[in-house]
């Protein structure tokens, strides 16, 4: 009994510091990510889920076309990594808390998506001030003290038509 008390308590210790509820751990249903070959970025978000208490696989595609129009996702929509989870599409760098809503409320649609590469966004915040893939830096500043800056995006929710609306704004 004891020892079932030390788990629990270094189970609330490690949940409080790593802001991960082990209730959630368990419930999450588990993510499939569709990835380019050399595609550190998407690496970068797989294990940034894995952070957010997802547990992830990772499939290496070579025709990624394919896999985004199996889900219904358009060019318009498009990123690099398409990932499957509960159901539903999550294409490209989407934050775990929008998947995590999603999850929750349940929407009548097919998926979430973060078209393109944004700076700053989850997987692609660690490249800031490294520069990263083609069209994901622009530099700010004057003369020596230039920098890349985090860009605002949106988070949008693909209905089952097709029709796109603002989920969440970052």
């Amino acid at each position: 009994m004891r020892r079932f008390r030390v788990f629990l308590y270094w189970l609330g210790l490690w949940s409080m510091v790593s802001g991960v509820n082990a209730a959630d751990v368990e419930t999450l249903p588990s993510v499939k990510v569709y990835v380019p070959k050399v595609c550190l970025a998407c690496i970068e978000w797989a294990q940034y889920l894995r952070q957010n208490g997802f547990t992830v696989t990772l499939d290496d595609t070579q025709d990624m076309v394919a896999i985004k129009r199996r889900y219904g996702i358009t060019a318009d929509l498009e990123a690099r990594h398409t990932a499957v989870v509960g159901g539903y599409f999550v294409e490209g760098h989407v934050p775990a808390e929008d998947i995590k809503l999603m999850l929750l409320e349940k929407p009548k649609a097919l998926g979430l998506a973060v078209p393109g590469a944004p700076r700053g966004a989850p997987g692609l915040d660690a490249m800031i001030g490294t520069g990263c893939e083609t069209g994901c830096t622009i530099l700010e500043g004057s003369g020596v003290s230039n920098r890349v800056r985090r860009e605002l995006y949106n988070t949008v929710l693909v209905s089952r038509k097709g029709k796109t609306s603002v989920f969440a704004r970052h």
